[in-house]
């Protein structure tokens, strides 16, 4: 353990320097806020509290408290997307769509302990279009989150397997937001099954090409 904490200072030995320590704290504390609190209470002194450390460490570590809340909204949805990567691993030999009803079917039954985060997690969306550092946190959360869920159900790892992704990760966040909105607008289990497969037609129809009916000139005749 020494080797890995490096020589001794002055006599003593040396520490594993908290700042790294106090970051991952206030992530968690904010976290912990997110989860039972509305974003208007969600104050620097709270995350504090929560977190057990001090208010100056939070513009040190993220330079607003606004930054900290979204970077920890984002952590949170990351995670939970870990925790249904966990969930889907004995699924790895099934067939993509198997995963993604499965996948389906645990989102709806973990949502209910995510609510606090996803309504707290729309207002950082909103924060998100005055403030450029808080958009670029929400746009690298979905940019790892696309080559995950594609990796997840199996669709691949080019670049249509993450634009495949990226329109499911539309579909949930949409649903959620409606969720928020009015609970009777929930469409899960086989609802959501019969909406899909009415959308598979319309989603595997090719595009109709219009024929050129301009005819060409024969040979030895003038157009």
């Amino acid at each position: 353990m020494q080797e890995m904490l490096g020589p001794p200072s002055k006599g003593r030995m040396a520490r594993v320097s908290p700042q790294h320590s106090n970051r991952s704290n206030l992530i968690e504390g904010a976290l912990r806020c997110l989860e039972r609190l509305p974003l208007e209470r969600i104050t620097s002194r709270a995350i504090a509290q929560a977190s057990g450390a001090n208010l100056a460490s939070i513009a040190y570590h993220f330079g607003s408290k606004d930054e900290l809340v979204t970077e920890a909204a984002v952590e949170g949805l990351d995670r939970w997307l870990r925790d249904l990567a966990r969930a889907l691993g004995e699924l790895a030999s099934e067939a993509p769509s198997a995963r993604l009803r499965r996948a389906a079917q645990l989102l709806t039954a973990s949502r209910e302990g995510h609510l606090g985060l996803a309504r707290n997690y729309v207002m950082c969306l909103a924060m998100a279009q005055h403030t450029p550092r808080i958009r670029k946190l929400l746009a690298g959360g979905f940019r790892r989150a696309r080559p995950n869920v594609a990796a997840l159900l199996g669709l691949g790892s080019d670049e249509v397997a993450h634009d495949a992704a990226g329109l499911l990760l539309a579909q949930f966040h949409g649903m959620l937001q409606q969720l928020l909105l009015d609970s009777d607008l929930r469409i899960d289990g086989k609802r959501m099954e019969r909406a899909h497969a009415r959308l598979g037609p319309l989603l595997l129809a090719r595009p109709v090409r219009k024929r050129n009916r301009t005819r060409r000139a024969k040979p030895g005749r003038e157009a």
